[in-house]
């Protein structure tokens, strides 16, 4: 196997939250007055940090009505969290088998807050599978790659022997900044075509096709 790291997208890549996100957001934008927002338009700021997220979505919001939207959402995500989300299809049995690869490390890297990422991780019993993660309240938020740099310097890989998975514009335009090989899970938020403007190294709609590759490079 190619690459001694593979860093892992979070929602619409290994978990399937789009759903979820979609609703609460919604919900959180009727309760800080905001109005409605379109179910499209929530799909395609997964990914981005939240303060990002709301001003893609809501162009001209203010910082208060922000700041209400924001403490809206979490409440709402909170409270749905009640009953577990899945790993799409694959997922669990796939990072099993990339972690019994000799000298193979996995990390994550997203769009969700701190807590988020450790509530899920502690809910799911997940946060065992990666060595590393970043989240977007504690370095910049896709598509900047600095939580990708951040992730390398952590784990001592150089980019050239990394792999970035994700579902998004936003996760494989952060990779390509750094030159890092990218693969484009077409099943996730953003649709294929999209995707393929990034320029993937492969491209994938299933997660054991993305674990066959990766121990075929």
């Amino acid at each position: 196997m190619r690459y001694r790291l593979v860093i892992f997208d979070w929602d619409g890549t290994l978990m399937d939250s789009e759903a979820r996100i979609v609703a609460c957001m919604q919900a959180a934008a009727r309760d800080a007055e905001w109005g409605e927002l379109r179910a499209e338009a929530v799909s395609d700021i997964i990914g981005l940090g939240l303060p990002e997220a709301i001003a893609r979505m809501c162009p001209g919001i203010g910082a208060d009505q922000a700041e209400r939207l924001r403490q809206h959402y979490a409440r709402h995500f909170v409270a749905a969290e009640a009953e577990p989300l899945s790993f799409f299809p694959g997922v669990e049995a796939g990072v099993a088998t990339l972690r019994e690869r000799p000298g193979t490390r996995l990390a994550v890297a997203t769009g969700k807050s701190r807590r988020g990422l450790d509530r899920v991780f502690a809910e799911s019993g997940s946060g065992a599978w990666f060595d590393a993660s970043r989240t977007a309240d504690e370095t910049r938020s896709k598509p900047h790659p600095l939580m990708l740099e951040e992730l390398l310097d952590e784990l001592e890989v150089s980019a050239d022997e990394a792999v970035m998975v994700g579902d998004t514009e936003y996760d494989l335009e952060m990779a390509r900044a750094l030159s890092m090989d990218r693969v484009a899970m077409t099943y996730g938020v953003h649709a294929p075509e999209r995707l393929a403007a990034s320029r993937p190294t492969f491209t994938t709609d299933r997660f054991p096709e993305l674990v066959e590759w990766l121990i075929g490079r």
